[in-house]
């Protein structure tokens, strides 16, 4: 069994103009993919919404992932722009844009000044039909239910 590893873990306050302010996040910069079990029991001992590791390369600039506490997730923003102020701020990204592969595609974060953009995946939606218990629950018949990406958990 190898022996520990020392990985960076950065706190950044996403949405935040001060200190201690915002939605934090926690990052961790790494070489390699570690185990899945490695990865959630960082996340769970940080316990804030999201832990994000990233690692180079792949399809993008960086291979992109984010852990709760409890579970791997599929998307997360803030924790999305906190990897990319780690890699603008502290790790010296040389670009003014990042690309992050991730499960729901590829993510580009752009640095404008001080401020970053994300650009989301676009989600398909399309009409269907009112299931009954939706109907139910609302005590009557929807106008329109609208049904995008249902496979995020």
């Amino acid at each position: 069994m190898p022996g520990p590893r020392n990985i960076p873990i950065y706190q950044i306050d996403a949405f935040a103009s001060q200190q201690f302010k915002g939605n934090p996040a926690a990052v961790c910069p790494m070489d390699v993919w570690l185990p899945d079990a490695t990865l959630q029991a960082i996340a769970a001992e940080n316990n804030l919404s999201e832990t994000a590791f990233f690692i180079p390369g792949g399809e993008a600039d960086y291979e992109l992932r984010w852990f709760t506490p409890a579970i791997e997730v599929d998307l997360c923003g803030h924790a999305t722009l906190a990897a990319a102020h780690c890699l603008f701020t502290h790790l010296g990204h040389p670009h003014k844009s990042i690309t992050f592969g991730s499960r729901s595609g590829l993510l580009t974060v752009t640095k404008e000044g001080e401020e970053y953009m994300l650009d989301f995946p676009v989600d398909n939606i399309e009409t269907v039909v009112a299931p009954r218990a939706l109907k139910d629950a609302l005590g009557t018949e929807p106008v329109e239910v609208l049904m995008g990406r249902d496979d995020f958990l």
